[in-house]
């Protein structure tokens, strides 16, 4: 029986995104190992049968040197469990994971990029400094022979190739982690004025600011609306949203902010549109979970969301960073229930077509057995 072993930052990330594949890789007869920091899904993903190992990586360092400790205490575990194959997900798990795995001679290594990250998409003064930093760190451990590398969207894939960061025969393209369309699925609207919704990690690149500057604009046009926020900040991002701010917009009575919430398909459903104005992103599993739940989509006109949002078909697409259009793209929509209708139709649509779990599930699997057959 071949032993996969899948590896994040978070459990909540194993549970949220990869638990479906972890019943699938065990319905077809692989041993399964879940490797993450200990938080409260453990007990979630220990009940549903699992064997969870414990590995701690911090979130806000960014040197590999520094860490070189939690690099030894992966490479040891993957010499204990002695895996046939490893699936690293999000960028630590990606760099630390994969000089671990190179060390401890794991056979076969699977690598999801899921976005560039802060280092290749931020804009202040950091980010250049720990590109420079990751850059060699990224060409070690994915242009390993034995490594094959999982991208979301083309314009991510291209930029690693062309940056020599991985070699195009390595490369697979799998467009998302997938939504089970039985979990999310369509509802009434409910009454009242119209929800829009961002639901992510409460982050100035997510186009927070953006959607908030929309939201004044909207309001001088005397538009009835609510605007919702659901998730909370992420300290360990250096464009991370302070609590005080959001709770400074709630008291100017520009939105809610929810916080995190565990239950999205109860939020879905309280909710008349989706909002995403990000400045980047790889595949928004979010904007999947909408269009599951049969609601029409704003999103930025960039490459991750092109792939979920056909603009005027299943949503609107609008330029990243530019609340007029923002505006203009909400206000649609909350005066015309009619499009809002025939959009989140054809989104689910959509969906069902291409972004189920299962067909997602069993396009990586079969990077599995490509990456296992090589080791042969």
């Amino acid at each position: 029986m071949m032993r996969v072993a899948l590896i994040s930052n978070t459990d909540w990330y194993l549970y949220n995104f990869r638990l479906a594949l972890a019943k699938e890789l065990r319905n077809a007869d692989f041993d399964v190992k879940l490797i993450s920091p200990e938080g409260r899904y453990v007990s979630i993903l220990e009940a549903e049968g699992f064997e969870w190992h414990e590995w701690q990586v911090g979130r806000q360092s960014i040197a590999p040197w520094q860490e070189l400790g939690t690099i030894r205490k992966l490479k040891n575990l993957y010499r204990k469990l002695k895996p046939d194959l490893v699936h690293h997900h999000t960028i630590k798990p990606v760099l630390y994971g994969g000089i671990a795995a190179q060390q401890a001679s794991v056979p076969a290594i699977v690598a999801s990029i899921t976005g560039r990250g802060y280092a290749f998409e931020g804009k202040d003064n950091r980010a250049p400094l720990l590109e420079q930093i990751i850059k060699p760190f990224y060409r070690r451990v994915l242009r390993s022979n034995n490594t094959q590398v999982i991208f979301e969207n083309d314009s991510d894939q291209n930029f690693f190739i062309q940056a020599g960061l991985v070699n195009q025969r390595q490369c697979n393209l799998i467009e998302s982690v997938g939504v089970d369309p039985d979990h999310f699925f369509p509802t009434p609207e409910p009454d009242g004025p119209v929800v829009i919704l961002l639901a992510s990690r409460m982050l100035w690149d997510k186009g927070v600011g953006v959607l908030v500057d929309a939201a004044h604009l909207m309001k001088q046009k005397g538009l009835e609306f609510k605007i919702v926020l659901v998730g909370k900040p992420d300290p360990g991002n250096p464009t991370s949203i302070s609590e005080e701010q959001l709770r400074a917009w709630e008291k100017e009575n520009l939105l809610e902010w929810w916080g995190w919430q565990t239950d999205m398909q109860r939020i879905y459903s309280q909710c008349h549109v989706v909002v995403l104005p990000s400045f980047h992103e790889g595949v928004p599993t979010g904007l999947l979970e909408a269009a599951a739940c049969g609601l029409p989509i704003v999103a930025s006109d960039i490459p991750g969301c092109q792939i979920v949002v056909v603009d005027g078909e299943t949503g609107l697409l609008v330029p990243s960073g530019q609340p007029q259009s923002l505006a203009a793209a909400l206000e649609d929509l909350i005066l015309d229930p009619d499009l809002r209708g025939r959009m989140g139709k054809a989104g689910r649509e959509r969906l069902l077509e291409r972004f189920t779990q299962q067909k997602i599930n069993q396009q990586t699997i079969e990077i599995y057995r490509l990456a296992l057959s090589n080791q042969v």
